[in-house]
């Protein structure tokens, strides 16, 4: 990972544009190729951001002084002018384990790779936590025409959550083996935003409902 502190303007040029005046920020340069551009307010989330895949061109003097411009696949654009470069490092994360699921994120794993069909007859699970590069995929299955879908699971899907698994997705359908591959975002509650976001990238939202996973389900007893 490369972090670079730097006095510098951000423009996003694509399906709409936006503008940060010149201001100190962090510049993170993932392994995966993403570029984050983060301030020392808002938490956790981006001013702006470029998901892979996509590629960094850098036109700059001996001071690091110059543009950046990351580029996607469709042709947008992330364009960082930097005016002063305060702080240039190098950092080997090597691979990450993954977040460590709590016992419910666990056990719906569990119970939809033993009842997958619930998202549709003939599909098959090929392997749970299916690894990649940026960590394992919760389940790679194929549905019933054959074709690749990866799953990621949690209890309240989040934009975090499609962004991670927009990742995968990346990765994946690098690889001609498992291409196309599609995606499924699935939780017990999914937001609003995350839904909008899943929409935008092609992933497909499915809400899990656990107690009838786990058989607990009485359709006798309910009104309706």
């Amino acid at each position: 990972m490369r972090l670079v502190i730097a006095s510098c303007s951000v423009d996003y040029v694509g399906r709409l544009t936006a503008h940060l005046p010149s201001a100190t920020r962090l510049l993170l340069v993932k392994a995966d190729g993403s570029v984050l551009v983060h301030s020392d307010g808002g938490s956790y989330k981006p001013l702006n951001w470029m998901s892979p895949p996509c590629s960094l061109a850098t036109d700059v003097d001996d001071d690091g002084v110059g543009t950046w411009t990351v580029t996607n696949k469709a042709g947008e654009k992330l364009v960082i002018t930097l005016d002063e470069v305060h702080h240039d490092s190098a950092h080997e994360l090597g691979i990450d384990p993954g977040l460590v699921k709590d016992g419910v994120e666990a056990h719906l794993q569990a119970l939809l790779a033993a009842q997958i069909e619930v998202l549709g007859e003939g599909w098959r699970v090929v392997r749970r936590e299916f690894p990649t590069a940026i960590g394992p995929v919760d389940i790679m299955c194929r549905d019933a025409d054959g074709k690749s879908v990866a799953i990621e699971l949690k209890r309240r899907g989040d934009i975090d959550g499609v962004e991670q698994l927009t990742r995968y997705l990346g990765l994946l359908n690098r690889d001609p083996l498992l291409a196309p591959v599609r995606g499924i975002f699935a939780a017990q509650e999914i937001k609003p935003q995350a839904r909008v976001l899943a929409g935008d990238r092609g992933i497909e939202c499915v809400v899990l409902d656990y107690d009838a996973l786990r058989g607990l389900d009485d359709s006798e007893s309910r009104l309706f």
